[in-house]
């Protein structure tokens, strides 16, 4: 390893810990071969240290840090004091804590960042605490482009106050955005479509994976999409890097710590975890009281496989089998925290949501003593919780057999629903959404497992937000497809008698609305893909493709 290019390895791995070595050659603007030579003579030399690491999007590979050795000589190298090194880069204890707590959303940052620098050369690179974006890059040539991801835990509101502070704040020059999902996607296109700079989204499962010249980049303002080349030459320009004030303290990180189990620090566990582990965590944590078979029609595995994944969680305190709830899973105060912190969430907001924890040790147990508002409506009602989700796995695994990619399937609180409707905020609260995809074809659909609609003024007023919102254009502009609206009933009477009144209510209103009704029986026998699906105008019963 020469000299120079172990220094370039320094410096590059102090302004953006935690690279993996095709990034570092790609941002540092060297050779593949260059950047795995100079990594491997750092590590002999004890100045730089790996960690494993992977996400649902991304492959496991190695991510490398600079040790207090390699800072050391670093600050050796540019003839500064280590502190000033400290207070300088992001490499202090506080800092590593920060960008391990958010390891998966670096990955997603630096996978694009180097795509960026595949094609613009080396870069610069500045990461932000708690400033509305994530990071910020400076291309040769000129040109600031400032990076936002939005995780999967972010919910409407939040971001969208983080969106505001990005439009109060000087000009951040071009912004890319990646969202977790189309909803979300055209909710923020949506809001950012009147900035005055230039924005592009795009999903984060595309972005991360595409070449230069994929169109996965969507204008803001305009519609169409791009290539990276193209959104490149129609966002970056001149700006001011953002600047962020200095955090207050600013120590020498120790070595990671080797502990496991329970024992192992919360900022840790997203280096600890394997890509099947955080897709089942998400899944709990998105379902709480999912019961272990229907975890493993989610996650399109064994149940063998599933119990493995959850006895792994069991063990680091991410995931508890809760008493209360017969056994069921939910994802442990631990596991939220852990959630909220890569998605840049409070951690406070997530628990007072969704924790399972009791709020009395001494208490017998039950419903009403679930600490998390959420959670504890959920177990209170959780015959109804449990016919929800047994409907979104047979969907999922269904769907599998049947060559659909389930694309998305969001529960109540991702599936909510705002619009305005005469001069009022409206919204529909479904029990579950979800996206199909096949080929070029996509499907999307409502859930409403509807128990209490027994009489006609409460059947009528659980369609009326329906109609509202299918009376507007909203439903294709958040999905770019109209949903289907699904309605599950308890028995064939009561889905007879809810038709009866779906006809008279859209006669009223003069409303296009897709909705199919089914009844529990039905259901059961057969699953969402059987023919079991029946629109207000026809006797005869249809299937999803029919739906579709």
């Amino acid at each position: 390893m020469s000299a120079s290019s172990g220094a370039v390895a320094l410096r590059r791995l102090a302004s953006m810990p935690f690279l993996d070595r095709l990034e570092l050659a790609a941002a540092a603007g060297v050779s593949d071969r260059a950047a795995y030579r100079a990594v491997a003579a750092l590590e002999r030399r004890g100045l730089v240290r790996s960690l494993l690491h992977g996400t649902e999007r991304l492959r496991t590979t190695r991510r490398y840090h600079l040790t207090a050795a390699g800072l050391e000589r670093l600050a050796a190298l540019d003839d500064e004091p280590v502190e000033t090194l400290l207070r300088s880069r992001p490499v202090s204890a506080q800092w590593r804590r920060i960008l391990l707590e958010r390891l998966d959303a670096v990955a997603a940052i630096y996978r694009l960042t180097a795509s960026i620098a595949a094609l613009r050369g080396a870069i610069g690179f500045r990461w932000y605490r708690a400033m509305p974006m994530d990071a910020s890059l400076v291309l040769r040539g000129g040109g600031v482009l400032s990076i936002l991801r939005q995780g999967t835990t972010a919910d409407r509101t939040g971001f969208a106050k983080r969106l505001w502070r990005l439009r109060e704040r000087p000009d951040p020059g071009g912004v890319l955005l990646l969202a977790p999902d189309e909803t979300r996607l055209r909710h923020a296109r949506r809001l950012l479509a009147t900035a005055p700079f230039p924005v592009l989204v795009a999903l984060e499962q595309e972005a991360v994976g595409a070449g230069p010249g994929e169109a996965v980049w969507r204008p803001a303002r305009v519609r169409g999409t791009l290539g990276l080349r193209e959104a490149l030459a129609h966002a970056a320009r001149g700006a001011a890097l953002p600047a962020e004030r200095a955090p207050a303290r600013a120590t020498l990180p120790p070595d990671l710590d080797a502990a496991s189990g329970p024992r192992t620090p919360g900022w840790l566990l997203p280096a600890r975890l394997g890509p099947a582990e955080k897709r089942t965590l998400d899944r709990v944590a998105d379902w709480p009281w999912i019961a272990l078979r229907d975890l493993a029609a989610l996650l399109g595995c064994s149940r063998a496989r599933a119990s493995r994944l959850v006895v792994s969680l069991e063990a680091l305190g991410l995931v508890a089998r809760v008493p209360a709830a017969g056994g069921r899973l939910a994802a442990t105060d631990r596991g939220l925290a852990m959630l909220a912190r890569r998605d840049r969430t409070a951690v406070g907001l997530a628990r007072s949501r969704s924790s399972p924890a009791s709020l009395d040790a001494g208490a017998p147990g039950g419903w009403r003593d679930v600490r998390g508002r959420n959670s504890r409506q959920l177990l209170r009602h959780l015959d109804h919780t449990a016919a929800v989700h047994r409907f979104v796995a047979s969907l999922a695994e269904q769907a599998r057999a049947e060559g659909w990619e389930v694309a998305q399937l969001d529960p109540p609180r991702r599936a909510s629903r705002y619009f305005r409707h005469g001069g009022r905020m409206r919204s529909v609260h479904p029990d579950a959404f979800g996206v199909l995809r096949r080929g070029g074809e996509q499907w999307a659909c409502f859930l409403e497992w509807e128990r209490r609609a027994v009489r006609p003024s409460t059947m009528a007023a659980r369609l009326a937000p329906y109609l509202r919102y299918y009376a507007s254009h909203r439903p294709t502009d958040d999905h770019g497809v109209r949903p289907a609206v699904l309605i599950v009933l308890r028995d064939e009477i009561t889905a007879d008698h809810f038709l009866r009144v779906a006809r008279r209510e859209l006669d009223r209103a003069r409303v296009t609305l897709p909705l199919w009704v089914s009844h529990e029986t039905l259901l059961g026998a057969e699953g969402p893909f059987g023919d079991v699906w029946r629109p207000p105008r026809r006797r005869a019963s249809g299937t999803l493709l029919a739906v579709s």
